[in-house]
């Protein structure tokens, strides 16, 4: 099973430093949810080079490689993604850059109508999604999740805040 993954940058959520405790709640979940999918058949991931749960995703996934033979593959929107990035962030541009299977669809923006192609490309070339994305609080992930729920046979794992939360009440009950 080939997945895309996509879901909330670090910025839709506030978190703004690595030390933040609701990451050991969300890489948590994520790892739940590989393993999970490891089980079911996932062969590939297919990242967007994104910062956020793309790049906590990318950080749970190297950690499994090894042992599940998990192929890791970024395909970029365009040459140019992430150049205005900050260096702390370059360097994790670089990590998606390093993958198992690397492609650049364009050379640079040039209008809107690029990003609904790229996305029917990633979707034609996947066989489902995981996503972090709640309808209740809206980004523009909300166009990307509609057409993904309209694909006939596509697999579909959302990871909403209500399972962030059962989590994190789970693990404080535990003592964490």
């Amino acid at each position: 099973m080939r997945l895309l993954l996509s879901g909330y940058k670090q910025t839709d959520l506030g978190i703004f430093n690595e030390k933040d405790p609701r990451l050991k709640v969300i890489k948590m979940a994520i790892r739940r949810d590989l393993l999970s999918l490891l089980d079911e058949g996932l062969e590939w991931l297919v990242f967007t080079g994104n910062l956020g749960f793309e790049y906590w995703v990318l950080e749970e996934a190297l950690q499994l490689k090894e042992d599940y033979g998990l192929q890791l593959a970024c395909i970029l929107p365009f040459k140019t993604h992430g150049q205005n990035w900050s260096e702390q962030n370059q360097e994790k541009l670089a990590k998606f850059k390093s993958l198992d299977f690397v492609k650049v669809v364009y050379p640079h923006y040039e209008n809107p109508s690029q990003f609904r192609v790229y996305h029917q490309f990633l979707i034609d070339h996947t066989d489902g999604a995981y996503l972090f994305y709640d309808s209740e609080n809206e980004t523009n992930l909300k166009y990307l999740y509609e057409k993904l729920q309209n694909q006939d046979d596509y697999f579909l794992k959302i990871l909403r805040f209500d399972d962030l939360n059962d989590i994190a009440e789970n693990f404080s009950n535990l003592g964490g």
